[in-house]
């Protein structure tokens, strides 16, 4: 491809056309700063962006900067929806050691409310492998094991594309899903068709939330996952 500039000097400034328009500046922030043009889902104070399946506000636990898992009060989501997007989440699994599999510390964070990305304790605590740490649930095991050891934090930084939908509402192309844990690469644009088993009961053609998962078993009394900077930028 040919890009053609022409510079003209007007005083010390010098002005550049091209065959294209510049690209929209963006302020990627840094540690403890969100880029410019995220939209941010917890600021570490408070739920007040986040519901019940009811649509009654969160009764999850926030305390030192983390919303924490209130085992047994259900999933939380997102009042904001999206399509595309670039997401970011931190996490942090508790110490766990009497159990064992998915006993331990799970959870999960759903993309739109409908496709999970695993979250569990999987340091030295080996399950199948698309239900480990870093899985798009029951469809694609992570590529490797990035885990690090329960209490300390975690990262997850997602980029989505849903399914492409005809005008009847049928899919008519699979979506995509890459995720990047802890900064190391796990699912590698992953094809996103089938929602995950529990996923809301909405068209896949449309906008959903992002959804944290209080997973519930009989053999596990408390699972006390911890979450953090959650954050999302519109690739639309």
């Amino acid at each position: 491809m040919k890009y053609v500039f022409a510079a003209v000097v007007l005083g010390s400034a010098v002005a550049y056309a091209q065959n294209g328009p510049q690209p929209q500046a963006v302020d990627p922030g840094g540690p403890g700063k969100v880029p410019s043009d995220a939209i941010v889902l917890f600021d570490g104070k408070d739920l007040s962006e986040w519901v019940h399946a009811d649509g009654q506000p969160a009764r999850w636990t926030v305390r030192d900067g983390a919303v924490i898992c209130k085992t047994g009060t259900g999933d939380i989501r997102t009042k904001h929806k999206f399509r595309s997007a670039q997401i970011h989440v931190e996490f942090a699994t508790p110490n766990m050691p009497e159990q064992h599999g998915q006993f331990r510390g799970n959870s999960g964070v759903y993309i739109q409310g409908r496709y999970e990305v695993q979250v569990l304790d999987s340091y030295q605590n080996p399950t199948y492998a698309d239900g480990s740490c870093g899985a798009l649930y029951g469809q694609h095991a992570p590529l490797v094991n990035a885990c690090r050891p329960p209490e300390q934090w975690q990262s997850y930084d997602m980029i989505f594309h849903p399914p492409r939908c005809g005008p009847e509402g049928k899919v008519s192309q699979p979506g995509s899903l890459t995720v990047l844990q802890n900064g190391v690469l796990v699912l590698d644009r992953v094809p996103v068709a089938e929602p995950t088993g529990g996923a809301d009961a909405t068209s896949v053609c449309d906008p959903g939330p992002l959804r944290l998962q209080d997973h519930v078993d009989p053999h596990v009394k408390e699972t006390p996952v911890r979450f953090r900077n959650m954050w999302y930028r519109s690739l639309e």
